[in-house]
């Protein structure tokens, strides 16, 4: 090769992958535009890499501000915000994904409600206050975009025995925040802190001020509506209070008594103008219809229906059912959607924990008519709890396919001692082939049980995939709950139809605890696919391929690779590490590490430094709205990066506990933020020389002068390295002598404004 070739191809090599020399940028923009995904049915997912759901609340909040009710979905499982533009068409679930609203809503915990409390036409939120059981309350002041002020923090008060008190709410309820008294601001029904009996605090803000502007408390009632509910199960009694005395004294609970937790939904289920309460309770699958003969000012719970709705399919939902009353196909009336309420990781339904009542009555005497079990999550990928994504070319045909393994997919629940709940889990890995072509890829899945892996009934697989015997075929290597090892050598001779041996279990008697999550990659550069395996401690471990091709032999090396740990000890004292080692376009190892806590830990300094300490950066970002912002996309996540559609920049798709996976695209510069769409004013740019060593000249056509022009230069880390404003011709010679060599972009103005803006990308060399 010539040195003008190798010249010529080292430019174009730096200028197709710089992102990757120092900060790796993805978007997350319009999903509606991003890779095709097609179900088994041949059915297109209309959202697939929403994320999935395992334990979601439903809310209805004008994200766009177009007038119109889009979705909000938050997932308890991660804290995970998941926002849907409604495009409107009546009588139809319509809605499209649209992760760029994320950003706008402020940190939630384990539940979040929107409800307008002011009456001004906007959604506010009611969620948990971090670490405290109480609420705390967020006001809506979008005007343009979506926007929120923390208004009450640390916690909501009512007045209670002659002070202000916190309205306990811990992370296992779901209080009732409505105008159940009928004066025009909204009042909350929460259970006593020891359970049974529920209390009612009084907005006072109508009494006070006559407008509903405040959240203004007082508590007036001990035992609203006059019921009970076992301190041991959901048992429903009635007439438990003196009609005649509000100010009742709760009696004194038992040493082992306790609330565990409730979900209420409030509205009207006969048309009598007043409130009825939908209850649901910790560790049991249906709902209780409470039916309030009483009125507005005085509620009477006068019967119960604990197969609610009994006069169709009764809601069997593990675990705790938290509902929600909303317009989900665009008709004027409103809906029931509900899924699953628990904290715990291990109790929801996953692929079928979101269920949807049509109603077919009205708003004031709904008739709900059962739907789906899988409302949204059968247009979006989810396979259960936990999804981890690994790619390769499994059929040989030049197309990476997608594989997603899960900690588990639900099988059924029992109580146990005590009248615990338990759900039972096994796993399986989803296997989807790429049907499209290097830069439009299509992914059409195959099956949802690849290698009949829930035979075996066991769970947290996690797979990598190499030719392990040198006989052209991709072999199988899982990582499983108990941080054992399983091959599956691939022994059949066709691609398209797997078939892999018995599996040797406890494989090369490598253990590593609990959860191994295992990667082959060649860290060492010899050619071998060595073994790294993450697990449930955080730590990383390397085990150095010392065998051939054929017959690989994993020695042990170190179970702290680069000193990783990605373990919050402020949060657990688990970190569950998923390793992805790869090769960036300059053939640099880098390393990505999914966590429990949700953070991608992006790490460096790899290459002659297996015994060192890995250098890690906060350079893994996702754009949103303009600004690279940390990727959050769950609990327990799973990161792989290729280049999914041949434009040379690496994408990312991460899995998360939910079951789903997100995709952020591989991008090259931050968007810059307040830049309207490019005029006609500057019509064409040309940098030379590019590459260039002392200086550029910058050529304009279109007009013969500029009384005005801003120039500025930014680095790949979009700080701004130049900048000047002249009057001049339409060329111009700018010095980049003292700029270090590398990728710039250049960006200039003919107006002070910024209106018209045009960008251009140079090189700087030595």
């Amino acid at each position: 090769m010539s040195k003008r070739s190798y010249l010529i191809s080292t430019i174009w090599l730096i200028l197709y992958s710089f992102p990757l020399l120092s900060q790796i940028y993805f978007n997350e923009y319009d999903t509606r535009k991003t890779i095709t995904v097609e179900s088994d049915s041949k059915k297109i997912y209309r959202f697939p890499w929403a994320g999935g759901m395992n334990s979601c609340q439903f809310g209805q909040i004008d994200l766009n501000l177009d007038g119109q009710k889009d979705l909000f979905v938050f997932d308890r499982h991660g804290n995970r915000i998941m926002p849907f533009i409604n495009g409107g068409t009546a009588g139809t679930v319509d809605y499209y994904f649209a992760p760029e609203y994320v950003s706008s809503f402020p940190e939630l915990t384990d539940w979040a409600m929107l409800v307008d409390y002011d009456l001004d036409g906007k959604d506010d939120i009611f969620t948990k206050s971090p670490g405290l059981p109480g609420i705390i309350v967020y006001k809506n002041i979008s005007v343009t975009n979506p926007e929120f002020e923390l208004i009450v923090y640390p916690y909501l008060t009512s007045l209670q025995g002659g002070g202000y008190v916190n309205i306990l709410v811990t992370d296992v309820d779901y209080p009732a925040i409505s105008d159940i008294d009928g004066d025009g601001d909204l009042d909350i029904l929460t259970f006593w802190g020891l359970g049974s009996f529920v209390e009612m605090h009084q907005n006072q803000s109508i009494e006070k001020y006559g407008i509903p502007d405040s959240l203004d408390f007082v508590k007036t009632e001990n035992c609203w509506g006059h019921f009970a509910e076992s301190d041991e199960s959901n048992t429903i009694y009635l007439d438990t209070c003196s009609s005649g005395s509000e100010e009742i004294q709760h009696p004194e609970p038992e040493k082992d008594s306790r609330h565990t937790g409730s979900t209420f939904l409030l509205l009207d289920l006969d048309g009598d103008s007043d409130k009825d309460l939908v209850l649901g309770d910790v560790d049991y699958p249906g709902l209780i219809e409470l039916t309030n003969g009483g009125n507005p000012d005085s509620a009477y719970i006068t019967g119960f229906d604990t197969l609610f709705p009994s006069y169709d399919k009764p809601v069997n939902l593990f675990s705790m059912p938290v509902a929600a009353y909303l317009d989900a196909d665009n008709d004027g009336i409103n809906d029931l959607v509900l899924s699953a309420f628990d904290p715990s990781l291990y109790k929801s339904k996953n692929r079928q924990s979101v269920w949807l009542y049509r109603n077919l009555g009205q708003n004031e005497i709904p008739q709900f008519s059962f739907e789906s079990n899988n409302f949204l999550q059968n247009d979006m990928i989810d396979v259960g709890s936990g999804a981890y994504p690994v790619f390769c070319d499994y059929d040989g045909d030049g197309l990476t396919d997608l594989f997603v393994a899960n900690y588990g997919d639900y099988i059924y629940s029992y109580y146990g001692s005590g009248s615990q709940l338990y759900s039972v889990y096994w796993s399986k890995i989803s296997q989807f082939h790429n049907t499209g072509t290097a830069e439009n890829p299509k992914f059409n899945l195959i099956t949802d049980n690849f290698a009949l892996l829930d035979t075996f009934q066991i769970t947290g697989i996690y797979p990598a995939f190499g030719d392990l015997d040198a006989d052209m075929d991709l072999d199988m290597i899982t990582g499983l709950y108990d941080g054992t090892l399983w091959f599956f050598k691939n022994k059949s001779s066709s691609a398209q139809s797997p078939e892999f041996e018995p599996p040797i279990k406890s494989y090369q008697g490598t253990d590593v605890g609990n959860y191994s999550t295992p990667q082959l990659f060649d860290l060492n550069g010899d050619g071998l696919s060595d073994l790294i395996i993450g697990e449930e401690n955080g730590n990383i471990n390397y085990y150095e391929n010392t065998g051939t091709p054929a017959d690989p032999f994993f020695t042990f090396v170190t179970d702290s690779l680069g000193k990783v740990n990605v373990t919050n000890y402020q949060l657990s004292y688990t970190g569950y590490s998923t390793p992805f080692f790869f090769k960036d376009n300059l053939n640099q190892t880098r390393l990505v590490v999914g966590s429990e806590q949700g953070k991608f830990f992006y790490y460096k300094n790899i290459e002659g430094n297996l015994g060192g300490i890995f250098t890690e950066n906060d350079s893994l970002f996702v754009l949103t709205g303009g600004q690279p912002t940390e990727i959050k996309c769950g609990i327990r996540t799973g990161a792989a990066l290729i280049d999914m559609n041949n434009d040379n920049y690496l994408d990312l798709i991460a899995g998360n506990f939910s079951g789903g996976l997100n995709y952020y695209s591989g991008a090259a510069f931050p968007p810059v933020i307040g830049i309207p769409e490019q005029t006609d004013e500057i019509r064409r740019v040309n940098i030379f020389p590019n590459p260039a060593r002392e200086f550029i000249q910058i050529e304009i056509t279109g007009q013969d002068r500029f009384e005005y022009l801003q120039i500025n230069i930014y680095n790949t880390v979009f700080q701004k390295v130049f900048s000047t404003i002249l009057t001049c011709d339409k060329t111009i010679e700018i010095p980049i002598i003292s700029l270090t060599p590398g990728v710039y972009l250049l960006e200039l103005k003919t107006e002070p404004d910024g209106r018209t803006s045009q960008y251009k990308r140079f090189v700087k060399i030595y």
